[in-house]
């Protein structure tokens, strides 16, 4: 042993000497670089370059623009040429850009993936971040734009708002519980956050998880943001809050009678299944039941019951029942939503055909407006309309 020098040493263990190493680009370089490289996650990701066009993720858009940038900048594809494995810079036709020849660096810097020296985003401040990092710096905040279709969220937010200061919810400190789940309620910046969407996971290099939401906030915008940014988002908030799950106490009655059913749970479940008709609408369809035990264990072999489309589910709501005949209850939860009642067929595990029964399209917070309904007797005056998303009065 005593005949090694260090470097021999070294070499049998296996450990190669490192030397350090000097970044020798300008902060203008690392931009376009680094703007390259969320072009090229992209890619990875998706399996494509990013494309125009209004029906594409603003993020897409954002992209596209970006490559058409470094494609008519024979600078930036002389810099770039030895990091284009994927062929972006040479494999398409070099798209116009109309306003390239008007823009100064600066402003071209900004499309490329930084917006200056001065800005607090800029790849400058990023110098020791790991090249390949996993949360992107243009997502951080991603872009909020006009929610088309607030007013069918605007009802559940009103009701969010009477519900905390009624006291049904809660609102606790972001960070005791930083999961984020489809349905869930936060308070980010003073307004009122509805996750309506979870895309699938996905890991980043350092192994957690990942996934892009659809985020709704009150004041009718919305936008398409990463789970770990809305997370960091709460974090950095002094007053981010969660909302807890509405306590609706007992339902019909607190009391009980020699005769009465025992209690039990009305439950709304979302299916993590993979068929394209549940996947495409996958916010919008519930299973309604109603159990007299456990939910947990109501659910627990999910996988292999095509009651539940021979996939894991995700418990949305629960109400707790009391002095009520479940059997009749859910009769009258089908009932209403029977014009909503999807028709889907599938294979069961044994290849046979089955109609799973008990799925509606119906949003959320139209089936908590039921709840309410049956309760107060007021759903004898109303019908739901499929169209409307929304219940109607029978007059109407």
């Amino acid at each position: 042993m005593s005949n090694f020098s260090d470097e021999e040493l070294l070499d049998a263990l296996g450990i190669g000497q490192e030397t350090a190493k000097t970044n020798k680009h300008s902060p203008r370089t690392e931009r376009i670089i680094a703007g390259f490289e969320e072009v090229q996650r992209f890619v990875e990701r998706y399996g494509r370059a990013p494309r125009h066009g209004e029906d594409r993720d603003v993020f897409e858009r954002m992209y596209a623009m970006r490559l058409d940038c470094l494609r008519n900048k024979e600078e930036c594809r002389l810099l770039l040429a030895a990091l284009d494995y994927q062929g972006l810079l040479s494999d398409a036709e070099i798209a116009p850009v109309a306003s390239m020849e008007s823009m100064d660096d600066e402003a071209l810097l900004a499309e490329l993936g930084g917006e200056g020296e001065s800005s607090p985003f800029s790849i400058t401040k990023l110098r020791y971040v790991r090249p390949q990092v996993e949360v992107k710096v243009a997502e951080e905040i991603a872009k909020r734009e006009k929610c088309e279709d607030f007013d069918l969220f605007r009802p559940l937010f009103e009701q969010v708002e009477h519900e905390l200061k009624s006291g049904k919810r809660q609102a606790r400190p972001f960070g005791r519980d930083a999961r984020i789940n489809t349905g869930n309620f936060f308070i980010l910046s003073g307004q009122f956050v509805y996750v309506v969407e979870k895309g699938d996971e996905f890991r980043v290099t350092n192994g957690h998880p990942d996934a892009r939401l659809r985020v709704i906030y009150s004041n009718g915008t919305e936008s398409n943001i990463l789970l770990r940014s809305l997370q960091r988002a709460l974090y950095k908030d002094d007053t981010g809050r969660r909302l807890t799950e509405p306590d609706h106490g007992p339902l019909f009655s607190a009391t009980w009678d020699e005769d009465d059913t025992g209690s039990g749970t009305i439950y709304v479940l979302r299916s993590q299944s993979n068929h394209p008709f549940i996947a495409e609408h996958r916010e919008l369809i519930h299973k309604i039941g109603v159990t007299g035990g456990k939910v947990e264990t109501r659910i627990a072999n999910a996988t292999h019951d095509a009651t539940y489309l021979l996939a894991d589910v995700e418990v949305i709501a629960s109400y707790k029942l009391a002095g009520i005949n479940r059997t009749k209850l859910e009769g009258i939860f089908h009932r209403i939503f029977a014009a909503a009642q999807i028709d889907l067929t599938i294979h069961d595990r044994f290849g046979h055909l089955v109609r799973p029964k008990e799925w509606f399209l119906v949003p959320l917070h139209v089936i908590d407006e039921a709840v309410r309904r049956i309760r107060d007797g007021s759903i004898i005056n109303v019908a739901y309309d499929p169209k409307k998303a929304s219940f109607v009065g029978l007059n109407q």
